[in-house]
């Protein structure tokens, strides 16, 4: 399969941005929760999986720091909400922009579809009724309900009205990262939430 040299070149460029900022290990710890929600909620939304997430690493050249399922799942069970063990308690710097590249990329992807989500959480605001209620976002929340009670530890913690807010929320957010310089709005809106 041929590469896109455009995306390649776009992606050592993105790469070189996302260098600017050096979070230290602490931050590093919390950046992989929220990582890994972006990609839980592109998930929910999109129906894309570990395959698309592998492709997406291969069109931006990245195949060497997520080369197999194996080291994209270890990545992904670095989140310390997930359940059972396995996974890797250290996500290293390299591999958070990697996967920060690999959110954009696919939310770019899916951009046409997130901004019809938008629009639909738009119009239930203006017409005071239920967001839920529309098929395209009643779908993604029951999706997203369903992937994070059966792979987060905390689960009993929380609350349907919790999740479907956390949910709405990065569908809001993941329209800015498919936007052009969204891999940066992505990188520092990690690096500000791991603060906090």
């Amino acid at each position: 399969m041929l590469k896109d040299t455009h995306s390649s070149a776009g992606s050592s460029l993105a790469w070189d941005e996302l260098n600017r900022a050096q979070p230290d290990s602490i931050q590093l710890d919390n950046i992989k929760t929220q990582i890994d929600l972006v990609l839980l909620a592109l998930e929910s939304l999109a129906g894309i999986g570990s395959e698309a997430m592998l492709q997406a690493a291969s069109a931006l050249n990245l195949e060497s720091k997520i080369p197999d399922r194996v080291t994209l799942w270890r990545l992904r069970q670095s989140n310390p909400l997930r359940k059972g063990e396995g996974g890797r308690k250290k996500l290293d710097i390299e591999e958070a922009r990697s996967l920060v590249l690999i959110s954009c990329y696919l939310a770019k992807q899916h951009q046409e579809l997130i901004r019809r989500g938008i629009d639909l959480l738009e119009q239930a605001a203006q017409n005071d009724s239920e967001p839920h209620k529309t098929a395209l976002i009643g779908d993604y929340l029951d999706a997203f309900n369903n992937i994070y009670l059966e792979r987060m530890e905390d689960d009993r913690n929380v609350s349907t009205d919790k999740l479907t807010q956390l949910a709405l929320k990065l569908l809001v957010d993941l329209l800015f990262y498919s936007s052009p310089g969204g891999h940066r709005r992505l990188w520092l809106a990690l690096l500000d939430r791991s603060q906090k």
